[in-house]
């Protein structure tokens, strides 16, 4: 690996991954973007574990779905095992899929199955959160070296800091609509029933504790109640 081109790579990569309009594109480009940059790598995807079950939060190549769905199914596997354990394990490397895999004995015979041959993973983290497990996939064995290890985990690096921007963003982005629905809502009721500001506010919140509902549910609903709204 030319380590010079690989870094202008990483730099281009960057700049495309913060250009995705929401987070699930930017999780889509990063496990496209593996496939195109790491040498040797036929599929990727991005794992997460929420409550205790797998989720795919994104998959480029066949194998990837089933291979996620097959950890959480059997509660073992290398990806399922590095996005529970965040921070404890940051990295993984199985050279040859075809050798015994004492940790995941079930897993490594029906990946054999599906065709995998070796396999990397790093865990997609900055220093306030984990996002999952960026998993490579390889049909072939002894594809993934440690110098595709390390690219993987530069890769991985720039994934988390475009990923964390781009949450960010939906973030920013969700408390502004749900900030506009509740003022919308509140000038309705306002018009309809005299009601000062606070009052008008008061009344959301008393229905939003009394049906249990988010408040900016319930914003939502009065505004369907004008004449005119889809």
């Amino acid at each position: 690996m030319e380590w010079r081109d690989y870094a202008a790579q990483m730099a281009e990569l960057a700049r495309h991954l913060l250009a995705q309009g929401s987070t699930q594109e930017t999780l889509d480009a990063i496990a496209a973007s593996a496939v195109d940059v790491i040498e040797g790598c036929d599929a990727a995807g991005i794992l997460a574990v929420r409550k205790g079950r797998a989720v795919t939060l994104a998959a480029c190549g066949d194998m990837v779905e089933e291979s996620d769905r097959l950890q959480g199914e059997l509660g073992e596997g290398p990806c399922f095992d590095l996005a529970r354990q965040g921070n404890d394990a940051r990295t993984y490397r199985i050279t040859d899929m075809t050798e015994p895999q004492p940790g995941w004995p079930r897993y490594a015979k029906a990946a054999r199955a599906l065709g995998v041959g070796s396999m990397t993973g790093v865990l997609l983290y900055t220093d306030r959160e984990d996002f999952g497990a960026l998993n490579l996939y390889s049909t072939r064995p002894n594809t993934f070296t440690e110098d595709m290890e390390t690219a993987g985990w530069f890769l991985a690096s720039h994934a988390a800091v475009a990923l964390s921007s781009a949450r960010t963003i939906d973030q920013l982005e969700h408390a502004m609509e749900t900030r506009h629905a509740i003022g919308e809502a509140m000038g309705i009721l306002r018009e309809r029933h005299q009601l000062t500001e606070d009052d008008a506010f008061n009344v959301l919140r008393r229905l939003s504790q009394h049906h249990n509902v988010k408040l900016r549910d319930v914003a939502r609903q009065i505004r369907s109640t004008r004449p005119g709204a889809n």
